[in-house]
């Protein structure tokens, strides 16, 4: 029996969606700190004469995107946790209860997704007997170890996606020439945006061209219109 579990167990790690919580949050953190460095690297360059203003602006930019980046997803993630839990202590109320009407759903449920009225009481009455709070959890709540939020985990993987990400238009801004820092930030981010995409469409196995197309796509938009506005002022800073 304990080698069936472990042989399920292993089965169903290697399913991709069971990446989708940390990938996402990677991905975002990554894409997002990539962006927005590189973008007010751009506009502030676009208006600058010196590299002080720009590697402070940059810095100060990096630093509070990775604490806000990780403040919101932990406080996103908890409050979905917090809502989850409580529909889970509601459950339990209502098995204790009432544990008929419980099964009754249960079955209803199993019916809808298309098994006969006496099969679905039947899966429901075992199931029930196995583990009554998870199978409600389940397949009445809809939470499982896929979809269960986990505060923690997205706080790591964008905090720390999100740091990496920064680092590189961050760095751009210190060594490359300051009279045109600005394309070299916007080449050197639109390779990372792509390899970027590559990754992530890789990891969770998915077309890698589109996943491609769509980051470069709006990356290049959002830094292409921050350099517009930096050209536009065109104010001399520091």
């Amino acid at each position: 029996m304990s080698n069936k579990k472990e042989d399920l167990d292993t089965y169903l790690d290697n399913h991709y969606i069971h990446r989708s919580n940390w990938l996402r949050a990677a991905v975002l953190g990554a894409n997002d700190r990539i962006l927005s460095t590189a973008s007010i690297a751009i506009g502030v360059a676009a208006a600058s004469d010196t590299r002080e203003p720009l590697i402070l602006a940059t810095l100060a930019g990096l630093v509070a995107g990775a604490l806000s980046m990780a403040a919101g997803e932990f406080v996103s993630v908890s409050s979905q946790t917090d809502i989850e839990q409580a529909d889970i202590e509601r459950e339990k109320q209502e098995l204790k209860e009432m544990p008929e009407l419980e099964l009754e759903r249960l079955a209803a449920i199993y019916e809808n997704r298309g098994l006969k009225k006496e099969t679905a009481l039947t899966v429901a009455k075992e199931l029930t007997e196995h583990d009554v709070l998870g199978a409600h959890i389940r397949d009445e709540l809809g939470i499982n170890e896929i979809s269960q939020a986990n505060p923690l985990q997205a706080v790591l993987a964008s905090g720390a996606a999100f740091t990496v990400g920064g680092a590189l238009p961050f760095l751009v801004t210190i060594f490359f020439p300051l009279d045109t820092v600005e394309y070299y930030v916007y080449g050197i981010t639109t390779i990372s945006l792509i390899l970027l995409g590559a990754i992530s469409a890789k990891t969770g196995v998915s077309s890698i061209t589109k996943a491609v197309i769509r980051i470069t796509f709006w990356g290049t938009a959002a830094m292409g219109l921050t350099a517009l506005v930096g050209y536009l002022f065109n104010v001399s800073i520091g």
